[in-house]
């Protein structure tokens, strides 16, 4: 079949827009959680990471880390951009305090109209290297502290979440009240209890200090054993309770450590303890949760339910 004079015409710029179009029409493969999610539904909201003006450093340091951290909030899938703030945006103030050698990054996330959602703190950074403005530490320090800020937005969208009228009426995410943790050497029983707020945040519950509209509770206790060797047994256990007081099951974590390591800062350790223990006490709402089944539905096929053999003996 020969082609018309007009469509021999139109060819070249048919293949041309067909080349103009051969991007990956196929977002989610090879790189899930890159464009996929900004193509199924836009955020809601976009941090603003403005040059801070209190961080210690110059104007070009403080743009520096600006990127950097915008940067880092990007791969950690928040929706960030370095860059003076929007009408709508969400502005992330960053402040540096200086304690002897080192400084410590703090950060504020305010909504559109200035209130403030909540702040996070960075670790320390030592003071000299700041004082450079070394690109390396900044990238560094951007991806060290950048998850603590993510954790901050989940804990904004959890608060939103409970002023939703289903989880009001007990139909949304589960409430549990943060009891606190006792016993812990050091600075164990806040950041014990700081970090399990966060993964439970991040598993879909709704931590909060107060029992009012609280469905269960969650109590950790700390005890420090010493062993030989010169070190410690630190004995650390979950208690997952319902709010008539019945005790649903324990999260019981052990290990050794080097006697008198955890008398200060717990840091990552406290990082590691809640991010184990809050699945084991995911496991014990979702045994608390679940429907009973009939005893005949848990029995093998023709075998007798366990009460039947017991009975039988």
């Amino acid at each position: 079949m020969r082609c018309s004079d007009r469509l021999r015409r139109l060819l070249p710029a048919l293949l041309l827009l067909l080349a103009a179009a051969c991007g990956d029409i196929r977002p989610y493969a090879g790189h899930p959680g890159g464009d996929a999610p900004r193509l199924v539904l836009p955020p809601a909201y976009r941090i603003a990471v403005p040059p801070p003006g209190q961080a210690l450093l110059s104007n070009a340091g403080a743009t520096a880390f600006a990127d950097s951290l915008a940067e880092a909030l990007r791969a950690a899938e928040v929706p960030a951009a370095a860059a003076e703030s929007n009408p709508l945006d969400w502005p992330l103030a960053v402040r540096v305090e200086r304690q002897g050698a080192t400084v410590v990054p703090h950060y504020e996330l305010r909504d559109a109209d200035g209130a403030s959602l909540g702040a996070a703190t960075g670790k320390p950074v030592p003071l000299q290297g700041w004082g450079l403005e070394d690109p390396a530490l900044f990238k560094e320090v951007a991806s060290r502290d950048a998850p603590a800020i993510a954790a901050l937005l989940g804990r904004v969208e959890a608060s939103r979440k409970a002023s939703d009228p289903k989880a009001l009426a007990g139909e949304g995410p589960l409430r549990i009240r943060l009891a606190g943790v006792k016993g812990a050497p050091g600075d164990g029983n806040k950041s014990l209890n700081d970090r399990m707020g966060d993964f439970l945040t991040q598993l879909g519950y709704l931590p909060q200090d107060t029992a009012e509209g609280a469905t269960y509770a969650v109590q950790g206790v700390v005890n420090a054993v010493p062993v030989a060797g010169n070190k410690q047994r630190i004995e650390l256990q979950w208690i997952v309770s319902r709010r008539d007081g019945y005790e649903l099951g324990r999260v019981v974590q052990l290990n050794e450590v080097p006697r008198g390591s955890l008398n200060g800062l717990w840091g990552d350790v406290a990082y590691v303890a809640a991010e184990q223990a809050a699945n084991g006490i995911r496991d014990v709402l979702r045994n608390a949760t679940a429907p009973a089944q009939p005893a005949a539905a848990q029995a093998e096929p023709g075998k007798a339910p366990p009460e039947t053999l017991r009975a039988a003996r």
